[in-house]
């Protein structure tokens, strides 16, 4: 028959059923007897325990306890001053507990339960241990309390296994080592630890750390949390490393303080990652890491220069702060950065390929399909002073703006994309509408959608802002491309500014014709091919009107007349041009044609022609070499305004 490994200690021959456990108890010999406590004698288990007074050492390394004999126990080491029990040093290494174990408010000196199973409820509260308590690969099979429990030495929890720990309120006063414990529900809220605190590769299925107070480093470095992950308005008083750390579903760090390194490098969340009113004081670094939901930094605030490194869906800093300068690096995310507050240079920016982590491997991005695009998209700078902002790569497609103060100082750099305007020609509505495609703000987008009778393309969103605040946001964006040489992007966004200005009530009448009419005939200067269909027409028109009207119907003969003085002398003569004569019958002749075109042409270049015009031809002449100048001139200056760098 096969047999178990012998214990560490002098085992009891008086095992209940040796059939099962061929060495039979486990339990260590009482001093002076050939049995464990649990197989003593009556009478001499009453001798023993009558022997033990308060602040005794004892040593029952593997024994059984039911709660009747652990309660007999205590009842010896009661100290009659507090009435609770004091141990000395106590010795439970592998020792089982049937089922409910009391240790409330005791008192050790040293404490030992390594190994140890309890399979009932285990309260600890309140206990003290006066110097280390070894509790490695202890089992938990119910409930355990060590709520307000001081720990003055060492604490070893190093693989124990919890079903649920409540250590609230407990004070660890020198290092306190869970790694790789597990924890099905695992509760340290308002836990103090004094010393560092080990729970690299430990397992939780859920963790509740709220106001917890690190007072040195806390280590959990390969860490998993299976269930949710509550941190809120812990205190990190040194650093704090989560390095390959796994969150499988939430993880709350809201109000959390990180005074030292808040090292999250390759950790990875598969729900969401929430910091909301975080502080980070000193932290220069926070990833590479991945968060498969959403990052919450809102109302977090950073202390001092830090680069963020950061592969999220969707990364949210509303009314962020930052005290000193910043670069934020990013893939995959959506940045939502409504009223954040920085007072120094800060950098947004796409990162193309995957994040280095210190050792040069590439940050796993297991989270993302392989289809997922990681590009950036920017959300929202509502709010938002952009005197220091620089936006690098990022796709500003539903950008809100309305609201950035200083958006004229915004640095774009790289290939920052905004929205365009439908191209297509929509023939719905007489005549057809046809939108010449441009950079447009998502919130263009937003108010032409929701305008009665809009064309299809235009996308309806949540922003409500019209055309007197964007005209604004336009005029900025306008002068910020031109601060940066960026002429054809400025001159989008010129177009813009007045299409707003077009479309607002708070301008006259008279001055709302005027932009139209400047919309119409050439796109604010800016559609060459506008104003060059209407130089075309123009012209055409003006071949036609003086073809019909303005072409006189023969070229008027000059005449000379004068008087002979009787006698000889000198004569004088009066030389006279008949008026030109209004045309008569056919009057769309090659001949006339070419006459009407050089004029026409004259025109075009402020120049007259010389030919002979009725009185109709002479104003219409006049009326071509006024506007058709301007018309040309319209188009030359659209087309510099798009092939100007």
């Amino acid at each position: 028959m096969t047999t178990s490994a012998p214990p560490l200690w002098p085992h009891c021959a008086h095992g209940a059923d040796p059939a099962a456990d061929s060495v039979g108890c486990r339990g260590i010999h009482v001093p002076g007897h050939t049995a464990c406590l649990a197989h003593l004698a009556d009478a001499d288990r009453d001798a023993y325990l009558a022997s033990l007074t308060a602040g005794a050492s004892i040593d029952h390394r593997g024994t059984t306890f039911t709660s009747r004999l652990l309660n007999s126990l205590l009842r010896a080491l009661r100290d009659p001053t507090t009435g609770h029990p004091r141990f000395g040093i106590a010795e439970f290494a592998g020792s089982t507990f049937e089922s409910e174990a009391f240790f409330g408010e005791a008192t050790f000196k040293d404490a030992v339960f390594a190994e140890a199973t309890f399979k009932g409820d285990a309260f600890l509260g309140e206990a003290t241990f006066e110097r280390d308590a070894f509790f490695g690969e202890a089992t938990f099979q119910h409930n355990t309390v060590f709520a307000e429990a001081t720990f003055k030495g060492e604490a070893f929890f190093g693989e124990a296994t919890f079903k649920l720990a409540g250590f609230g309120e407990a004070t660890f006063e020198r290092d306190a080592f869970f790694g790789e414990a597990t924890f099905k529900d695992a509760v340290f809220a308002e836990a103090t630890f004094k010393g560092d605190a080990f729970f690299g590769e430990a397992t939780f299925k859920d963790a509740e750390f709220g106001e917890a107070n690190f007072e040195r480093d806390a280590f959990f470095r390969e860490a998993i949390f299976e269930h949710n992950a509550v941190f809120g308005a812990a205190t990190f008083e040194r650093n704090a490393w989560f390095g390959s750390t796994i969150f499988k579903d939430d993880a709350r760090f809201g109000e959390t303080t990180f005074s030292g390194d808040a090292e999250f490098q390759s950790a990875t969340f598969g729900g969401d990652a929430k910091f909301e009113s975080a502080t980070f004081v000193e932290a220069d670094q926070f990833g590479p890491l991945m968060c498969a939901g959403r990052l919450v930094l809102s109302s977090a605030t950073f202390g001092g220069p830090v680069t963020l490194s950061i592969a999220a869906s969707r990364l949210e800093c509303r009314r962020t702060r930052w005290s000193s300068t910043a670069e934020i690096r990013l893939r995959y995310a959506t940045v939502d950065f409504a009223h954040a507050v920085f007072e120094y240079p800060l950098t947004i920016a796409a990162e193309s390929e995957p994040f280095l982590l210190s050792d040069g491997r590439s940050l796993s991005e297991d989270l993302f399909p392989s289809a997922y695009d990681p590009g950036v998209r920017m959300a929202s700078l509502r709010g938002v002073d952009a005197a220091h902002l620089v936006l690098a790569d990022l796709d500003l497609w539903e950008c809100l703006f309305t609201g950035t103060v200083h958006l004229d100082q915004l640095r774009l750099e790289g290939a920052c994309t905004f929205n365009s305007a439908p191209s297509a020609v929509h023939w719905r509505r007489w005549p057809p509408v046809r939108f010449t495609e441009r950079r447009v703000l998502a919130e263009e987008h937003h108010w032409r959608a929701g305008q009665p009778g809009s064309v299809p393309g235009w996308v309806l969103g949540t922003g409500r802002a019209g055309p007197l605040q964007l005209a604004p946001v336009y005029r900025a964006l306008r002068k910020a491309f031109e601060d940066q040489k960026h002429e054809p992007g400025a001159a989008d966004f010129y177009y813009g500014e007045m299409e707003m200005r077009r479309h607002a009530d708070d301008i006259p009448r008279s001055e709302r014709a005027l932009l139209t009419a400047y919309w119409a005939l050439s796109g604010y200067g800016l559609r060459a091919s506008r104003a060059l269909a209407w130089l075309g027409t123009a012209m055409f028109l003006t071949i036609v009107l003086l073809m019909a009207f303005g072409l006189a119907q023969e070229t008027p003969k000059q005449t000379a007349t004068g008087t002979v003085p009787a006698g000889g002398g000198k004569v004088t003569f009066e030389i006279d041009k008949d008026d030109p004569q209004n045309p008569t019958g056919d009057r769309f002749t090659g001949k006339r044609f070419e006459k009407a075109l050089n004029v026409t042409f004259n025109s075009v270049v402020f120049r007259s022609s010389g030919q002979d015009l009725t009185t109709a031809g002479t104003y219409i002449e006049m009326t071509s070499r006024v506007a058709e100048p301007i018309l040309l001139g319209l188009a030359v200056l659209a087309i510099r305004n798009r092939v100007k760098r």
